[in-house]
């Protein structure tokens, strides 16, 4: 089964299940992933996030019953698409639509409406995308961990960006990068000492884990920090070209959208269900990030 087989039949679960419950580890099942690399995938490639498209598909249909269907209650049709209350689905469909469920009986009145997704190959240009095919032993990295929530929220901080900001200002990231010793042979001597590894263990269908890592070496010091083992494996890196350090968050999302978008579908490789590394590093002044992604040959 190739990569838009699994990703239509993961939509075509959503769309058969939008009056019911949708169980996201049967989406992912379907996609052949986990829950979280499934989302992070939808999220990157459709600009919105699963949850969302979710929400936006009841509410349509919601809003095609309530026109074609007068003898049906707003709250038969609240609760047919997941919402407890009348005062939950009109919150809701008003921040949709623009207006109250009662208000969408009226003739001529104007709606939205989201068609379901589907996935396709589309050409998009001749944009070069650098890569290259590593196989590597097992290693070792350690660092300092979180768990986030797929969709952003939680307590603080809530996002991995905030976890650097807050490890920055702390001085966790120095202590780290001063702890880390050598870098091993097969990582760039440019490099900078802290990258970041992110879904290396399951840690529920809408978390995810995160860590501000180093690679461990002989000469490191891992006390009192998270050890984790990632196993010998083939690797699909993208190098970003080198960039001023306040473009590397948007050289990061465009690398990851680039990634699920253009190469994955086409490759002839299939990404293994974590072990993300995002390797930061420095030259002539200038900065670089490469996406490392476990693969392998389908």
């Amino acid at each position: 089964m190739d990569w838009l087989e699994r990703m239509n039949r993961a939509m075509d679960y959503i769309e058969s299940n939008l009056a019911g419950e949708i169980e996201l580890s049967e989406v992912a099942r379907r996609a052949c992933c986990s829950s979280h690399q499934y989302q992070r995938m939808f999220s990157f490639i459709t600009n919105v996030t699963l949850a969302e498209y979710i929400r936006r598909r009841k509410l349509t249909l919601a809003a095609l019953e309530l026109q074609n269907n007068e003898a049906a209650r707003v709250i038969d049709i609240a609760m047919k698409y997941g919402y407890e209350s009348p005062v939950s689905f009109a919150r809701a469909f008003q921040s949709l639509h623009g207006i109250t469920p009662t208000m969408a009986r009226q003739d001529g009145i104007a709606l939205k409406a989201y068609p379901r997704l589907s996935f396709l190959i589309t050409i998009k240009g001749v944009d070069a995308m650098n890569y290259r095919i590593e196989t590597k032993e097992s290693f070792e990295v350690f660092g300092m961990e979180r768990v986030f929530r797929t969709d952003g929220g939680g307590d603080e901080p809530d996002t991995p960006e905030q976890f650097w900001k807050q490890s920055h200002a702390n001085g966790e990231v120095e202590r780290l990068a001063a702890n880390a010793g050598d870098l091993p042979r097969f990582v760039s001597q440019d490099s900078y000492k802290v990258h970041a590894l992110c879904s290396y263990k399951h840690t529920g269908n809408d978390t995810f884990p995160y860590m501000l890592c180093a690679f461990k070496s002989g000469t490191s010091n891992a006390n009192g920090y998270s050890v984790i083992t990632i196993p010998a494996q083939t690797w699909a890196i993208f190098p970003s070209e080198p960039i001023a350090w306040d473009e590397i968050g948007g050289t990061i999302e465009t690398l990851y959208r680039r990634f699920y978008t253009e190469w994955l579908p086409t490759s002839g490789y299939e990404q293994l269900d974590g072990m993300e590394l995002q390797v930061f590093g420095e030259k002539a002044g200038l900065h670089s990030v490469e996406l490392w992604f476990g693969v392998r040959k389908i």
